[in-house]
């Protein structure tokens, strides 16, 4: 998470949607920087507004602007697929070795979620709380283009942005009925990423 005080901007580090890049090209010029622990650093919304948001309208005012980032569904469950790949997880409750993308997103599915597939959710990160809460702007992890030149417009400053913590790429096969399953147990992720237009608009989906 970042906090940018002058310019009244705090961007929520969504896990896997670049926010390791962003925090590192960004952190000179951010008056704070939670990069950890990982409870604090990828705060939800929610967490945001309990322990951050009430000394951060304190101290800077209110109200702030929110900033985040959201992955197409499918996308970011293959990130976190990949990502849980990495050698030194062999062997490890954690570890998606030894199956394929199908087996880790069906078990996504699941309501008792195994360890390995046990990676949260996009939209309960990003879910309104009661007191209004919630992202101001979401972008898409595809518009990256859309989503620096907002911080380069919102910042003054020009945002240069390598790429960090990449998992490697590889093939990722999805069959229609799981891809059915996902979208019927998952359908909030969806329809929050759909709603997303250009700019950071977006439509927040009601509290469950």
């Amino acid at each position: 998470m970042l906090v940018f005080s002058k310019a009244r901007l705090v961007f929520l580090s969504v896990p896997k949607t670049g926010s390791t890049a962003y925090q590192a090209a960004l952190a000179p010029h951010a008056a704070m920087i939670v990069s950890d622990p990982p409870e604090l650093k990828h705060a939800p919304v929610f967490r945001y507004n309990r322990f951050f948001r009430p000394a951060l309208e304190k101290y800077i005012g209110a109200p702030l602007d929110v900033l985040a980032v959201m992955r197409e569904p499918v996308d970011w469950l293959g990130s976190w697929y990949r990502y849980r790949r990495r050698p030194f997880l062999q062997g490890q409750p954690k570890s998606t070795h030894d199956m394929s993308f199908d087996a880790f997103v069906d078990a996504y599915t699941q309501g008792e979620k195994p360890p390995f597939a046990n990676v949260g959710s996009q939209a309960k990160f990003l879910e309104p709380q009661k007191n209004g809460t919630a992202a101001t702007h979401l972008f898409r992890y595809e518009d990256q283009a859309g989503l620096q030149s907002f911080l380069q417009e919102r910042l003054g400053l020009e945002v240069d942005i390598g790429r960090q913590n990449v998992s490697p790429p590889m093939p990722l096969e999805l069959s229609d009925a799981t891809l059915a399953k996902l979208r019927r147990k998952c359908p909030q992720e969806f329809a929050l990423y759909d709603s997303i237009r250009p700019g950071g608009a977006y439509t927040p989906l009601p509290r469950d």
